[in-house]
């Protein structure tokens, strides 16, 4: 979706001038500053003058014997064509002969004579001298009424992206009453229904005038189709499908892929395309690039410019290859150095057949990497230094940084408090083994240097869980028949130091039963001799890479950019453009189908990046199903009761949460954002729903949480934990876990991919041999015992799979030039509503001190897990950043 947004000025004041034909009814542009074109670019525009009335825009009406006519002029800035196309030719003359568009004024008031819709007024835009300005002129009876609508009609060829059109009455520019449009408008060759266009006056279905009522049933019928055919690009249809176009079994039938959405798979629901199945099977969807979704979700051409999954992928297809000779085919780093190297002398890249750099294949999507050798015309493969290792560069080594990342890493939101001992696995003992955990109470008390037994630190909730034994074991046997792959399943028990930081006890490996061979498992601690302190190591590279594929599998793909896809089609199904909800939420919506749908095309399907390069390979987004199934609650989704529930909190009798780690940045920072949201969801609720009964009687509101669950989340329809949206406390905890989500949640969890996994040690992706005790084999344990260091290289990723993942991560961590971030722009109608635009300024002014207050634990020795030598800063909730990859900075949305 592109916005012709602009920086929130807390200081401006919005003028309250009444046009002589219109009254200005919330029909206010964005404070002083520079609007966006659909190109990225700003555009710098006046404030438009504001009245604050409860009347939509309108025209003045008088009692006279004799009916006059007023003049209106309407102004359209729309995005000056780029491109040459064969009707252009026509095009240019429809321009001259002043047809372009067709613009129809809709009253919001009823014909009182007749009790139907007053008659539209129609005119012509033509274009002017100014280069993509059409204009307009219109004669209005004075007894039209409030305008309530703009219709369109673009008689074009081709689709035009409109920015606004703005209603002047007398030719006093300082009248003018815009209308922000901010949209594609497709050809009337395409779709002979003109565009609707309402006003920024949000209004309740109830509230809705009664002359634009119809209007506004007919643009939610339109935007949800028929369920049928298959979709056009010019479409803004949203409807729902299951996640069955992730592979192509026509074209390799090893590419053939599960249905997620199903009893056996459950999954959140994506954009239907309606593209034919394919022969092979009836029930997978044939592929097609590019994907489907709804030409207002599509990017801005800033946007497309910076991010495109599908060139990532042919790039690095193209360019490694040609790699692999340099590589000498090795199948892993030979020493450490080795690795150093990719970020001081680079990779050089070879010419091409035709003579050229194969710098130019990859250049283009991944420019921070391709650098050219000083003094010469040669161009290297040399990556940045991520934060981590520039700060210290033996930090992933250390047992302390590994305990740390658990609370300020890159996947915050799995540890969790230990409640229950013995361990003991859920699973069906018949098939994986015994549920016994090897971490026995012995070896727990042993690393605790027999400071207290396991129940006494229990009791001072001193222990806690990194917990991947049950979610993966059942995967074991299936991940190890992929090729150079092992998998186990892993449990990592931590203790609380009196410092406030986290130091590891012990971890379990377990390879479940089979039927040739009984379980195996044993526990690994930090032990006093050289053999113990390897098989240390090696076992937390294990848990490191479960750690990295759930982090990127779950608790960043499936949590935020998988779940929310179904909250953006049920919004704009259901809920109005005029709807406060759906206004509210609109920002937090931008490019996340998009993103999905590059995601299906290039990351996340059959032999995609994802398959390629992480240890679950084939079955990565299913184990994501395995998650959703088990694990996914909407009210859990809240940060507050995802604390609660992981046992790093407790609510207080004043209602306030108490963490059991003091000094735990991503919950410290995150609670700070999650209070801020809520305030500003809060308010603004407050604003238009006076009572319970105003959100109970919402048949919009209503229809859209009854879609989002029975829908959206069908297969878990029938879950007790579902809130009701009945009263306002339930609506402003639904808006915030959303809002919450798409922003907070998915920073934390995507910003520092390269900051921390850009040095593939400290989050391999894959683990690729067994660890040596498992078997026992002589062979092997000879090499480990002679030179522990190389087989703990030849565990780890690939030379090529190494760079596939940092190229990958470089582009994920990155800001685009357009970015929006969480409390910087204001929508036209939180500004339209004097107590809306305050309760904002509030807001962005809460996000501002958040900067300063996350600056300040940063710079305090006593918050450990934060603060101290070599230690990466916690700024993955600092809400506000420059473009590139800052490992800072909160986006509205879920945009890359």
């Amino acid at each position: 979706m592109i916005h012709l947004k602009q920086p929130l000025v807390l200081s401006a004041q919005s003028s309250n001038v009444a046009s002589p034909l219109f009254v200005a009814g919330g029909q206010q542009r964005r404070a002083s500053g520079a609007g966006r074109t659909c190109s990225g670019r700003r555009l710098s525009a006046r404030r438009i003058s504001c009245a604050s009335t409860e009347e939509a825009v309108g025209v003045s009406t008088s009692v006279t014997t004799k009916e006059r006519a007023l003049t209106v002029t309407a102004i359209v800035t729309a995005q000056v064509p780029t491109s040459v196309y064969v009707a252009r030719g026509l095009d240019d003359i429809q321009d001259l002969f002043g047809k372009t568009l067709l613009l129809e004024l809709v009253s919001s008031e009823l014909d009182p004579k007749t009790g139907r819709e007053r008659e539209r007024v129609k005119g012509f835009a033509h274009m002017t001298l100014k280069e993509g300005t059409y204009e307009a002129k219109m004669s209005v009876p004075a007894s039209f009424g409030p305008v309530g609508a703009v219709l369109v009609e673009n008689e074009h060829h081709r689709e035009m992206f409109i920015k606004d059109i703005k209603l002047i009455t007398g030719g006093d520019e300082s009248t003018a009453i815009t209308f922000d449009v901010a949209s594609w408008v497709h050809s009337k060759f395409d779709d002979p229904e003109p565009r609707a266009f309402f006003t920024v006056k949000s209004y309740l279905p109830s509230q809705t005038p009664p002359g634009i009522e119809a209007l506004r049933k007919k643009e939610l019928e339109t935007l949800r189709g028929d369920g049928h055919s298959e979709r056009k690009f010019h479409e803004r249809v949203y409807d729902y499908d299951t996640y069955n176009d992730l592979g192509d079994p026509d074209k390799n039938i090893d590419h053939k892929r599960p249905v997620l959405g199903t009893k056996e798979h459950p999954y959140p629901r994506r954009c239907r395309t309606g593209r034919p199945k394919t022969l092979y099977d009836p029930e997978t969807e044939t592929r097609s690039s590019p994907v489907y979704v709804p030409r207002d979700e599509q990017f801005s051409d800033v946007k497309g410019r910076t991010f495109s999954a599908t060139t990532l992928r042919s790039g690095l297809h193209a360019i490694l290859p040609a790699l692999a000779p340099l590589l000498n085919n090795s199948q892993c780093f030979s020493h450490f150095p080795a690795i150093d190297a990719l970020y001081s002398d680079g990779i050089p890249l070879p010419v091409d057949g035709h003579g050229g750099n194969s710098f130019n294949v990859i250049n283009d999507v991944i420019p921070r990497v391709v650098q050219m050798i000083e003094d010469t015309t040669e161009h290297v493969l040399r990556f940045e230094v991520p934060e981590m290792l520039e700060r210290d560069r033996f930090s992933w080594f250390r047992d302390e940084e590994f305990a740390r990342q658990t609370l300020a890493g890159l996947n915050p939101i799995c540890i969790r408090r230990l409640t229950e001992f013995p361990i003991v696995s859920k699973l069906d003992p018949a098939v994986y083994g015994p549920a016994e955990s090897a971490l026995s109470k012995e070896i727990l008390e042993k690393m605790m240097n027999g400071r207290m037994t396991v129940e006494e630190a229990m009791e001072k909730k001193r222990l806690f869980l990194l917990d991947y034994h049950d979610v993966f074991l059942p995967y074991v046997h299936r991940v190890r028949e992929l090729p150079d792959t092992t998998l186990y399943g892993s449990r990592t028990v931590f203790f609380l130091s009196d410092e406030g930081t986290l130091m590891p006890l012990a971890i379990e490996l377990t390879r479940p039963q089979s039927p040739t061979k009984p379980q195996w498992k044993r526990a690994f601690t930090h032990g006093s001799d050289a053999t113990e302190s390897w098989l240390w190591k090696l076992a937390k590279a294990h848990v490191l890479t479960h750690d990295t594929g759930y982090h990127q599998l779950v608790s960043h793909w499936l949590r935020t950019h998988a779940c929310v896809e179904p909250y953006i089609i049920a919004t704009n199904r259901q809920l109005s453009r005029m709807h406060p909800v759906y206004r509210l939420l609109h920002p937090h919506f931008r490019y996340t189908m998009e993103i999905n749908a590059l995601a299906r095309e290039a990351l996340i399907n059959a032999d995609g990046i994802i398959e390629e390069a992480f240890w679950p390979g084939k079955y990565s987004i299913e184990l994501s199903s395995v998650a959703y199934g088990a694990a996914w609650q909407f009210n859990t989704e809240a940060l507050p009761e995802d604390l609660i529930n992981r046992g790093l909190a407790v609510r207080r009798d004043d209602g306030e949460l108490e963490l059991a780690i003091k000094d735990y940045p991503y919950a410290d920072d995150g609670l700070l954002i999650w209070g801020s949201i809520k305030q500003w969801a809060s308010d603004y609720v407050d604003f238009y729903y006076k009572s319970d009964g105003d959100v109970a009687g919402d048949e919009e509101l209503r229809a859209w949480w009854e879609e989002v669950r029975t829908k959206g989340h069908a297969d878990k329809k029938d879950e007790p934990w579902w809130p009701v949206c009945d009263t306002k406390e339930n609506l402003v905890q639904i808006l915030t876990i959303i809002m919450w989500v798409t922003s907070g949640h998915h920073a934390a969890v995507n910003f520092g991919q390269y900051h921390y996994a850009g040095y593939f040690p400290n989050r391999p992706t894959v683990v690729r041999r067994n660890i040596p005790v498992e078997e026992n084999r002589d062979d092997e344990m000879k090499k480990f015992m002679a030179r522990p260091e190389e087989v703990l290289l030849q565990s780890l990723p690939s030379q090529m799979q190494a760079i596939k993942v940092m190229a990958t991560l470089d582009i994920l961590s990155s800001h685009s030039p357009d970015e929006e971030y969480m409390g910087e722009y204001a929508e036209p109608a939180w500004l339209a509503e004097p107590m809306v635009k305050a309760a904002f300024e509030k807001f962005s002014g809460r996000l501002k001190e958040a900067e300063g207050t996350i600056d300040m634990r940063n710079n305090n020795p006593e918050n450990k897990n934060r603060c101290g030598a070599g230690i990466v800063p916690y700024e993955l909730l600092k809400p506000f950043s420059e473009p590139g990859v800052t490992g800072r900075g909160i986006p509205n949305s879920i945009s890359i």
